[in-house]
C-alpha cells in the first residue's frame, strides 16, 4: 500500500499533528517508520519542527521539578536557585541539540560501513524520531519521585533498531551491528553532555533478527547498560499499545482527583502518626496528573508516603514491567536496586549507616506509591506502601 508522502509528516506549527506522530511512533513504530522513510523533508525542517520542540521536555521538566520540589535524598531537600536551574536547563538543552546533530552525522558516516546508503536527511530522521521516547519520558522529571521512570526512555533504543536499517537501507544481516555501534556513539554523546552540564551547574551554584518478521529476537549489549532483549522490547511495544487502547477514544485519561488519592493515606500506620497531609493536581487535555503526600512520625523516626497518578503519561510506564528491568548497586553502607515484581516496577534504596531509605512501586502502569525517610529498617517503608492498598489503587484506574 502506497504511503501519502504529502501527509506523512506534521506541518510546522501543527500541534495536533505533532501529538499524533508522537502517539504513532510510540504505539505503532513499524508503520510510522514507513511513513517517515517516504516523507519529503529537509534537515532544517526536522530540526525546527521536531528536535527543537521535544528536546526541550527533559530540560524544562527537570527545571520545573527542581524549582517546585527541589532534590531530596533521605529526608534532606536541596532547592537550587533560579539562576542555577535556568543555566543547567539551557546548557542541557543546547548540548542535546548539538548531540542530535552530531549523532545524525555519525549515523550517516557509518551507513556505508554496514552496507547502507548515506543520506544526511535520512540520518537526521533516525536521530530525531528515535529519541522521541527518551524525550517524552523526560516529563517524569517534573515530580522528582517519578524521575526514575525516565529509564523508560530506553524504548528509544527499540525505535532506533527499527528505524535505522530501514531508513539507511542497511541489509538485515548487518542491522544489529549497525544499531549497536550507533548506540555506543549515543551513549558517549550522553556522557559528554552530562560531563559538561554538571560543571556548568556547579559553577552557577558556586544475534541478527529479521526486521520483516512480526516477532523479534536477539540481544543488544550496551556498555554500562546491561543487555536489552529485543523480544522483550517487542512485547513492551505491544503492551504499551494495549495500555493506550484502554484509555478510550482520543487517548485521553483524566487524572484521579487529589482528594481521592488523599483519602487512601491513613491517619496512622502502626506506631507512626500522620502529622502532615497535602495534595495537588491538574488535568489538561488528558495529560494531567495528581499527587497526595503525607508525613508520618514516631519520635525521631519518620517517613513521607507519596501517591501519584501519572494519568495519560502512564502509558509509557506500561513498558517498565515488560522490560523486566533489573539493576542493582551496592555501596559500603547499603544498596540500590530496581526490579520487576509480580509485573510491577519496584525501586528500593537503603543506607544502613544512616537508617535511611526509599521504596516505591508502580501500580497499574499508572500510579506511583513511594515511602522514604529515616526508619529502623526498609521493611517499615515496604509495609507503609503496602498499607495504602495496591489493589484499591488499581481500582482507581478503572
Amino acid at each position: 500500500m502506497a504511503i501519502d508522502t504529502e501527509k506523512a509528516g506534521p506541518p510546522a506549527g501543527d500541534r495536533s499533528g505533532l501529538v499524533d506522530r508522537v502517539k504513532r511512533i510510540l504505539i505503532e513504530p513499524k508503520v510510522e517508520w514507513g511513513r517517515i522513510d517516504a516523507e519529503q523533508t529537509s534537515v532544517g525542517e526536522i530540526f525546527r519542527g521536531w528536535v527543537l520542540i521535544f528536546a526541550a521536555i527533559p530540560a524544562v521538566a527537570g527545571a520545573i521539578g527542581g524549582l517546585l520540589f527541589g532534590y531530596s535524598a533521605f529526608g534532606v531537600t536541596y532547592r537550587p536557585s533560579v539562576i542555577e536551574t535556568a543555566g543547567s536547563a539551557i546548557t542541557q538543552y543546547v548540548l542535546t541539540l548539538v548531540g542530535v546533530f552530531v549523532l545524525a552525522l555519525i549515523i550517516d558516516w557509518l551507513a556505508p560501513h554496514f552496507g547502507g546508503t548515506r543520506s544526511r536527511v535520512q540520518a537526521m530522521k533516525v536521530a530525531a524520531y528515535s529519541a522521541t521516547a527518551a524525550w517524552v519520558a523526560g516529563i517524569f522529571a517534573i515530580v522528582p519521585s517519578l524521575a526514575m521512570l525516565s529509564i523508560l526512555g530506553l524504548y528509544s533504543l527499540y525505535l532506533l533498531y527499527l528505524g535505522l536499517p530501514r531508513l539507511m537501507k542497511a541489509p538485515e544481516e548487518k542491522a544489529l551491528a549497525y544499531t549497536a555501534v550507533t548506540i555506543v556513539a549515543a551513549i558517549v554523546l550522553a556522557v559528554i553532555i552530562g560531563a559538561v552540564t554538571a560543571p556548568v551547574t556547579a559553577m552557577l551554584s558556586g544475534g541478527t533478527p529479521s526486521l520483516a518478521s512480526g516477532d523479534l529476537s536477539g540481544k543488544v549489549t550496551v556498555p554500562g547498560g546491561g543487555t536489552l532483549d529485543l523480544g522483550k522490547l517487542e512485547a513492551a511495544s505491544q503492551r504499551m499499545e494495549a495500555a493506550t487502547a484502554r484509555m478510550g477514544a482520543g487517548g485521553d485519561v483524566m487524572a484521579v482527583e487529589p482528594a481521592a488519592l488523599q483519602a487512601l493515606l491513613p491517619a496512622s500506620l502502626g506506631d507512626y502518626r500522620r502529622v502532615e497531609l497535602s495534595s495537588a493536581g491538574a488535568n489538561a487535555g488528558g495529560f494531567g496528573g495528581s499527587q497526595a503526600e503525607a508525613r508520618y512520625e514516631n519520635g525521631e523516626s519518620g517517613f513521607t508516603l507519596q501517591l501519584s497518578d501519572m494519568a495519560a503519561a502512564g502509558a509509557l510506564a506500561a513498558m517498565g514491567s515488560a522490560f523486566n528491568m533489573e539493576a542493582s548497586r551496592e555501596t559500603e553502607t547499603g544498596y540500590e536496586k530496581t526490579e520487576t515484581v509480580d509485573g510491577r516496577l519496584v525501586t528500593e534504596e537503603w543506607d544502613n549507616a544512616a537508617s535511611e531509605g526509599r521504596y516505591g512501586v508502580v501500580v497499574a502502569d499508572r500510579f506511583m506509591v513511594e515511602a522514604s525517610g529515616t526508619v529502623p529498617g526498609v521493611d517499615v517503608l515496604k509495609q507503609a506502601v503496602g498499607a495504602v492498598g495496591l489493589d484499591r489503587i488499581e481500582a482507581l484506574g478503572g
